[in-house]
């Protein structure tokens, strides 16, 4: 994948179908490495399962017997200086963390993307399931939390249209 939005999008797609309903997400720029950690409660991985996860044909995939989104995340990391950690648990206290770092001046780390097409689209397919974004650099940050816009918004739905244009306009706009 070209670009970190990307892998988000896939990773935190999977975490939907882990039933999670709280997923967070970050990106951290400090210190000349950028952290992209994706959290979940979702029902989590089997040990035998997370030691072959990063392994293209391991999937849960019924429509082909390949999975490339975490392989293809770990070798970006690589590649930037970076790595890929992975810690999931089933039962009592579930969920999955995917955590990557790349170090930001390396010639081969991806560029971030479009994360606010990213959330959009999210919230969109799964306006029920609340989302926590963070994305903090030198510059400033941006926040978002589907939970927060719950509670203003009462009964409008999240994917609304109104309400996902100002999702996008308020990720896209310069950091403060």
């Amino acid at each position: 994948m070209k670009e970190l939005s990307l892998n988000i999008l896939d990773i935190a797609k999977n975490s939907v179908k882990a039933e999670a309903t709280c997923i967070e997400i970050s990106i951290v720029e400090e210190q000349g490495i950028r952290t992209l950690t994706i959290r979940d409660d979702g029902c989590g991985m089997s040990p035998e399962f997370l030691a072959q996860v990063t392994d293209p044909f391991t999937t849960t995939r019924t429509t082909r017997p390949v999975g490339m989104g975490l392989p293809l995340l770990k070798l970006a990391a690589e590649q930037a200086d970076g790595k890929l950690t992975i810690t999931s648990r089933q039962g009592e206290g579930h969920g999955t963390t995917v955590q990557a770092t790349f170090r930001i001046d390396h010639l081969d780390c991806v560029p971030v993307g479009d994360v606010a097409g990213t959330m959009v689209t999210l919230i969109q397919g799964s306006p029920n399931i609340d989302f926590e974004f963070l994305y903090r650099t030198d510059a400033g940050e941006k926040r978002l939390s589907t939970r927060e816009m719950r509670e203003v918004l009462g009964d409008v739905p999240l994917d609304t249209p109104e309400v996902l244009v100002w999702v996008s306009e308020l990720l896209n706009e310069p950091f403060s």
